[in-house]
């Protein structure tokens, strides 16, 4: 679309708009719609959240770093994946998986695959490369392992956070929202939300509903989602019931790949330039929900279970660049091919009582869980298209030259089988009218897997091992308003399998499971409407490779000998600094480091894709002079990264500024909000990260975004 057309439908909508609500807006009534509206739909960061087995807490009672980003942050921002919400926490960066456009968070400087961000309080539900965030009330993050609280996530990782996702219910006040929406340069779309409860209020119905599709701001690169999803509910006495199914389709093509680079690191393209071909793509379908109950068995007593599944289809053909010459930008392209199906289920159930006596309190939690999960996968990889260019790409015919294959491409088997199961109890106990909380804990995990030859779907190997991750947390609340915090607690996954090599002795062992230990001080203080939170942390991740074998036999042999160490402090500040502007910020510090490595190579270098520091700081003012009108502002900003593991190469820092605004109207006695943002305003080219699970890889941060939106009630 070009900026002229734009412009008009902009001047036109805005016209539109304002015509049938001047004279209604004078009245007084108008102005009371308008203030409300402002008032229900401001951006907010809410310090509690579900912390696992410990069930829903204020901040301020936990030993965690906790915080949660409500649906009016999701509809203001116009975020069109999961990942775009968390761009506002300080202490989260977003990356791509291999090849696709599955979003990886990384958290404390470890990652957390899409795969593994919670459901509610249930693994393996979220679809797993693209999530649509219309869908949920809330975008809770735990800053820290959480092994105990949540168990271990199926693919392993979420050692230094995890993220829950709570789906949008029926509330006390019936919602009726339509929105249609824009995103440069030609993405268009809309949403429907309604929801309300019935007879008494003991039913509730909520339905969502979302259609986006067109290109985006990086050339060429198109996306399409289509999700519908209801959650019901029953709530009455001491019993409440909810089911919640949802449908997502997502479509992407010409997604601008990572880059993979050795030697030098190539200057960066212009922001809007796209390298990926026109022929790849990825496609997603997810069918996922969940069933909840929830009984009061006393006053103090909650009996829980829930269960949930996903069943999910995906293939693509993949492009992956590599730069043979950084001063040129000259790359190689290759793809690969990769159909994949996921069959999930998960379950858990939990007993919390609360009682006490002489001046103690005690909150017991006991309970379990499990998780099944099934890959099945295949995937052909061909020799390369040719050369192409970062700078100016050159279109490449797709090869058909295969270089690997593995699976049935037509009705991929079996690759992988997975069941997590574990068993836990903790206690809180709570003195001087539970002004000081002491937590302790353990849960029991057992990690069984089953692998399959990706030739005949042969079993290869099996890994069946357990362990335990305890947890011991202290709350110290010496005034009102102020909570002071120290935990240890350990993140953990299935630990690797020795190669199957004949200079190993124990070639094919599979390792007993890694566990990251975490170590954790700080506060939390609540100033008016103000909340500030400071925490410092280190935790200890093993890392597995092969040494010369002590016991004298001349082989090798492969352990978790050496470790990365991750530590830093977090600072965080949101609340309404005077009346009308508030204030979502903070910064974090970083430093990982690898310790204990083989033959010392790389002894005490930067981790590489960690950025030293990373700041963010967004506004919103409600504006006096007009009425109904807000404006905001954010900027993002990303400390220096090593690039590779010999710290040869660095990243530079760089710095990102949104804009935006919202106007909200009255028609026909209904609110009528307007918003446009501008992402990236002065539309910097910059490397926003270099991580990557396997080797360093480059990825380029988005170019400058108009979204604009036009949301009703009803």
């Amino acid at each position: 679309m070009s900026q002229s057309r734009f412009h008009m439908l902009l001047r036109a909508g805005l016209a539109a708009s304002v015509c049938p609500v001047a004279m209604p807006a004078l009245a007084q009534d108008a102005n009371e719609i308008i203030v409300t509206a402002q008032r229900e739909n401001r951006t907010q960061v809410s310090r509690e959240g579900s912390v696992g087995v410990l069930g829903d807490k204020p901040a301020e009672d936990v030993p965690f770093s906790v915080k949660s980003y409500n649906a009016a942050l999701i509809l203001n921002q116009q975020p069109q994946t999961l990942g775009q919400v968390l761009e506002n926490d300080p202490s989260v960066r977003t990356t791509y998986g291999f090849g696709n456009a599955q979003e990886v968070f990384v958290i404390r400087g470890f990652t957390l695959a899409s795969d593994d961000v919670g459901y509610d309080g249930l693994y393996g539900i979220v679809p797993r490369q693209l999530v649509a965030p219309e869908l949920y009330e809330s975008v809770q993050v735990l800053n820290g392992a959480s092994a105990f609280l949540n168990g271990a996530a199926p693919s392993g990782s979420g050692l230094g956070g995890s993220v829950n996702l709570i789906p949008k219910r029926a509330m006390a006040q019936s919602v009726q929202r339509a929105t249609l929406n824009y995103t440069s340069s030609e993405h268009f779309g809309g949403s429907v939300d309604v929801g309300r409860r019935f007879g008494d209020g003991s039913f509730g119905v909520r339905i969502n509903g979302v259609a986006r599709r067109g290109e985006v701001s990086i050339d060429d690169e198109f996306r399409s989602i289509y999700l519908i999803g209801g959650a019901f509910d029953y709530a009455s006495g001491p019993l409440r019931l909810t089911f919640d199914m949802a449908y997502q389709r997502m479509h992407v093509r010409g997604l601008r790949p990572k880059v993979r680079f050795s030697g030098a690191l190539p200057s960066v393209p212009e922001a809007d330039v796209n390298y990926a071909q026109p022929w790849t793509y990825t496609t997603g379908r997810d069918i996922f929900g969940m069933a909840k109950l929830e009984y009061d068995i006393a006053d103090d007593v909650l009996f829980y279970a829930s269960v949930g599944a996903r069943d999910s289809s995906e293939h693509g053909i993949y492009g992956s660049i590599t730069v043979s010459d950084a001063a040129t930008g000259d790359a190689n392209y290759t793809s690969s091919y990769i159909p994949r199906t996921d069959n999930n289920e998960s379950a858990q159930m939990g007993l919390r009582a609360k009682f006490g006596q002489g001046g103690i309190t005690n909150e017991l939690s006991i309970g379990g869980s499990l998780n099944w999960l099934t890959n099945r996968n295949a995937y052909e990889f061909y020799t390369s298209s040719g050369t192409t260019n970062l700078h100016d790409p050159v279109e490449l015919p797709r090869s058909s030259t295969v270089s690997s294959f593995g699976g049935n491409l037509d009705d991929p088997f079996p690759i992988e089988r997975s069941r997590l199961g574990s068993v836990f109890m903790s206690d809180t106990l709570g003195f001087w009218d539970d002004r000081i909380l002491l937590t302790g804990g353990v849960r029991i995990q057992a990690i069984q897997l089953k692998s399959y030859s990706a030739t005949d779907g042969s079993l290869v190997s099996t890994y069946d091992e357990s362990a335990l991750t305890p947890i011991a947390g202290l709350v110290i609340k010496p005034v009102e308003g102020l909570s002071l915090f120290a935990n240890r607690i350990e993140g953990l996954q299935r630990g690797d399998t020795a190669p199957l090599d004949e200079t190993v002795i124990n070639r094919g062992e599979a390792l007993a499971p890694y566990r990251s230990t975490q170590y954790e001080v700080g506060g939390k203080l609540n100033v008016g409407a103000m909340a500030l939170s400071l925490a410092f942390y280190q935790i200890d991740k093993p890392s597995a490779f092969s040494i010369p074998d002590p016991e004298g036999s001349g082989l090798l042999r492969y352990g978790a000998y050496g470790k990365q160490r991750n530590r830093g402090v977090e600072f965080a500040v949101d609340g309404e600094l005077i009346e009308g502007l508030y204030l979502i910020a903070g910064a974090s510090l970083s430093e990982a480091k690898f310790r204990d490595t083989l033959d010392d190579l790389n002894e005490g270098n930067d981790v590489p894709g960690i950025a030293e520091y990373l700041i963010n700081a967004g506004l919103e003012w409600d504006t006096g002079f007009v009425p109904g009108l807000t404006l905001t502002g954010r900027v993002v900003h990303t400390g220096k990264q090593a690039a590779d593991n010999a710290n040869t190469l660095e990243l530079p820092e760089w710095t990102r500024v949104d804009l935006g605004m919202r106007y909200v109207l009255v028609a026909a006695d209904k609110p009528l909000t307007l918003r446009f943002n501008v992402d990236n305003v002065a539309n910097e080219r910059y490397w926003a990260s270099s991580f990557d699970a396997f080797r360093p890889q480059l990825l380029q941060g988005a170019p400058r975004t108009y979204k604009a939106s036009l949301s009703i009630d009803f």
